[in-house]
């Protein structure tokens, strides 16, 4: 982008930069933040707000990583590449903790879960940590940072030969300040004094020469002199001599270590380019985390989209002063890419212009930026942004001339890629000409279908907004309260706005009888003609939402109908297995019946009954057996279709009567294993034990009457005729009765199962919206079932579609008490938390 540094202090992101280069570490990384550029190219920004985004939830959620550490390593570690080169002490305690710092990010990546920070894994992955080098450090310094005794068994002897010649040197001065004290020519509360390395004793000036030595140092007063006396001189100098081959030896150590190291020096300056960046993304990252900054979605549709967004700037400002900003929600497309805000002064306007501008900017950055992640954002090649007072007095120019200079700029080389802003668009002269020449400029804009956000208070560029139909431009209004005459700074895009100067004008306390003159000036065809205006473009944005409505409402009836077929195929795949066991079952009846009349044949043969009886018998149940084979589709289906449901529970039963009964069980008699139930004869009377001949229900009388009895089945009481039961014995009753009681116990047990199998959440990203539907719907009816009370649902954020789809689902149905995104710290809105009440 052209004049990005002009840019980037208008739109207040020079702050961004300073806020994030104060945050980082190491000179690296703060260079890094000052020289960053903005790109245009795809990959590289998705690249960088990836890597944000990671250290972004590390910042959150990983107090193991390592926070501090992160120095300047390479204005060492380069030089070193030269053999002639010895590293510092200093340095070696900077490579030190470089190593450390290098491990604890390495180990922290090896050790999170496989499919977290994947990106800033692989920006670590080619690190190669060297322990041998830590090991090596460990055995020269100690842990004050100071070469060790023991580094080398020539400056153990060394150091063990100085700590003897202090002693030696201390007793020899401790003496002879005794004696000079006994003498006379040493104070009493004299002591030993050290300086430059030498032992001193201090002796009244007038006694000077009787302690033999070198005078040294002498006081301000000029009445005490420090001598070093001459029987530790030659014991001085020997231990200055150790110190020097300390010195020595301490060289040659770290001469040695050089060497050892300048084999891993590519590799570790590498790796330190590495730690910068770690620094500069995480950086960024506590930024973000402190602004509540999420990753946009990159537009592919051309779409600028802004929902709730904040300029991170005037949100500080607002905030130290106890105040709140005012989201921003502002969308832009291909068909209106140009909005142009009017409305009252100090109402928003230039905000939302700077806003539009930053979060652009920032975008293209590499920066998280402050919106919600539903955001959209294109990748643009130009930013243009004239606002502020720029006149020039070097160059003779007014602030309208600067703003024509600027204007003529932006028209030679503006382009559909260009995000234009403009505030106060024509301010600054003859209104009349200045209204002329802006929508000129507007219409040119309008032409090269650039993006642009402009702010003004001209008539005649509102009035083009709201009448082109067939262009990119659309008005904006910032919202106003009348009734209590102060501004909302909330956008509304669609209609134009009022600058309500009478309206301000009464609140600051002009005379009213100069405001109503003022408004006769005016005119009321001005009045009528802002009035209008408003209409038009009202009645014009409640056509687009409502063909808006009927576009969403399509879409959740294509959604619901794929719903509903997809459950009738199953339906019908239900119904045919249905039949199909049906007609097995019947079949293999069949075939027992015809086992058993055939036995009866041999029977009534072996006892030389009629032939023609015989033959009859024979007849009649083939035309059984065949009729039951028939494909009579019309009649069966109907009946099928009619009692579904008869059929399921009748089916069950019959599985269960015939797990209960077994073969050959008592009482059964020697025609097909049943048992057989003696009941005793008699007219049925209150309290008897039936079964109803249509669904083999077994209950008992409650009641008789002169045409129907009541008959109680568990707690539900029915009315029939006495021919609609069939009187049972005691014993089939309780039977009945105990299995009915095993049923209910079984389907307790198992929703008690299902309960605790149950997941408070489910995971639908990747899904086709009816799939998800689907899998939504049959999740929600099992939480209410189960009476779960919260449940979540994993949507993830993308473009948004899923989302609002699946919400707008969930607000249909009945148990539902709340539907609210989660808590930004554990995912915000990616996850949908239904409340069920």
């Amino acid at each position: 982008m052209t004049n990005s540094g002009t840019i980037e202090v208008k739109l207040g992101f020079n702050k961004v930069r300073e806020w994030i280069a104060s945050r980082a570490r190491s000179s690296y990384a703060k260079n890094r933040a000052m020289e960053e550029q903005v790109s245009g190219n795809l990959a590289t920004i998705e690249r960088r707000l990836i890597l944000t985004e990671e250290m972004k939830y590390i910042c959150m959620f990983e107090p193991s990583f390592p926070k501090e550490g992160y120095e300047d390593n390479l204005d060492y570690l380069k030089p070193l590449l030269t053999p002639s080169t010895v590293i510092t002490l200093e340095n070696m305690v900077r490579l030190s903790r470089y190593l450390q710092t290098l491990k604890e990010i390495v180990t922290f990546f090896k050790k999170s879960k496989e499919e977290a920070y994947p990106n800033l894994k692989e920006m670590v992955a080619g690190v190669i940590l060297y322990p041998a080098i830590s090991q090596k450090i460990d055995g020269i310094l100690d842990k004050n940072g100071e070469v060790r005794d023991n580094a080398s068994p020539e400056l153990a002897r060394l150091r063990s030969e100085i700590r003897s010649k202090e002693g030696a040197i201390s007793r020899k001065v401790q003496s002879i300040l005794k004696k000079g004290i006994e003498d006379g020519f040493v104070a009493e509360d004299a002591t030993v004094q050290m300086r430059d390395g030498r032992v001193l004793v201090p002796v009244v000036a007038g006694n000077k020469r009787k302690l033999g030595g070198f005078v040294y140092d002498e006081s301000a007063s000029g009445k005490t002199v420090f001598i070093e006396p001459a029987e530790v001189v030659e014991l001085g100098n020997a231990l200055r001599e150790l110190q020097f081959a300390v010195q020595r030896e301490i060289f040659r150590i770290l001469d040695e270590f050089s060497s050892f190291l300048r084999p891993y020096l590519p590799e570790l300056i590498d790796a330190a380019g590495v730690l910068g960046e770690i620094d500069f993304i995480l950086a960024k990252g506590q930024l973000a985390m402190e602004l509540a900054c999420d990753r946009p979605i990159a537009s592919v549709s051309g779409e600028l989209k802004i929902s709730k967004g904040r300029h991170p700037v005037l949100e500080r400002a607002l905030q130290k002063e106890g105040k709140k900003i005012v989201p921003l929600d502002l969308h832009l497309t291909k068909e209106k890419s140009i909005l142009v805000i009017s409305g009252p002064n100090a109402g928003g306007k230039s905000v939302c212009l700077k806003t539009t501008g930053i979060l652009q900017y920032m975008y293209q950055w590499g920066m998280l930026v402050s919106a919600s992640a539903i955001s959209e954002f294109p990748v643009l090649d130009n930013i243009f942004i004239d606002i502020g007072d720029q006149q020039s007095i070097e160059n003779d120019l007014s602030t309208y001339s600067s703003h024509l200079m600027s204007m003529k700029e932006m028209v030679e080389g503006v382009d559909p890629q260009w995000l234009v802003l403009i505030d106060e668009f024509g301010s600054g002269t003859e209104p009349a000409a200045g209204g002329a020449i802006a929508e000129t400029i507007l219409k040119h804009l309008d032409r090269t279908g650039c993006y642009g956000v402009i702010t003004t208070h001209y008539t005649n560029l509102k009035m083009y907004a709201a009448n082109a139909t067939e262009t990119h431009v659309a008005n904006g209004a910032m919202l106003f309260d009348v009734a209590n005459i102060q501004p909302l700074f909330t956008l509304e895009q669609g209609l134009p706005g009022n600058s309500f100067a009478f309206e301000l004008a009464r609140k600051i306390g002009l005379p009213t009888w100069l405001v109503e003159q003022a408004q006769e000036a005016a005119g009321t065809g001005f009045v009528d003609m802002e009035r209008q205006l408003r209409k038009i473009s009202r009645e014009k944005r409640k056509l687009e939402e409502k063909l808006k409505r009927i576009s969403t409402t399509d879409k959740v009836l294509e959604s619901v109908t794929d719903k509903y077929q997809k459950e009738l195929a199953e339906i019908k795949q239900s119904k045919k297995e249905i039949i199909e066991t049906a007609k097995a079952q019947a079949q293999e009846i069949v075939s027992q019946a015809n086992r058993q009349v055939e036995a009866t044949i041999r029977s009534i043969r072996e006892a030389q009954a009629e032939k023609e009886r015989t033959k009859e018998a024979r007849k009649s149940l083939t035309s059984f057996r065949n009729s039951l084979g028939e494909e009579n589709h019309s009649e069966q289906d109907l009946k099928i279709e009619r009692k579904m449901q008869q059929l399921q529970q009748r089916q069950q039963r019959k599985l269960e009567r015939k797990q209960r009964d077994g073969n050959g069980g008592e009482g059964a008699d020697a025609n097909g294993g049943k048992p057989v139930v003696k009941v005793e004869a008699g007219p049925l009377t209150v309290g008897c034990k039936v079964r109803i001949k249509s669904n083999s229900l077994i209950g008992q009388i409650h009641q008789l009457g002169d045409k129907y009895i009541m008959v109680a089945v568990g707690n539900i009481l029915s009315r029939m005729k006495e021919s609609d039961v069939e009187r049972i014995s005691a014993k089939e009753f309780e039977q009945a009765h105990q299995q009915r009681s095993r049923s209910i116990a079984q389907i307790s047990e198992s929703i008690s199962q299902r309960k605790l199998e149950f997941k408070p959440s489910i995971d639908i990203r990747g899904e086709r919206l009816s799939d998800a539907l689907d899998i939504v719907s049959r999740y929600i009816d099992d939480a209410i079932m189960l009476d779960i009370p919260q449940v979540k649902i994993l949507h993830g954020k993308g473009t948004g579609v899923l989302k609002e789809e699946i919400r707008k689902y969930l607000r249909c149905q009945s148990g539902i008490a709340d539907i609210q995104d989660e808590d930004i710290r554990y995912g915000g809105s990616g996850i949908t938390v239904v409340t069920f009440g």
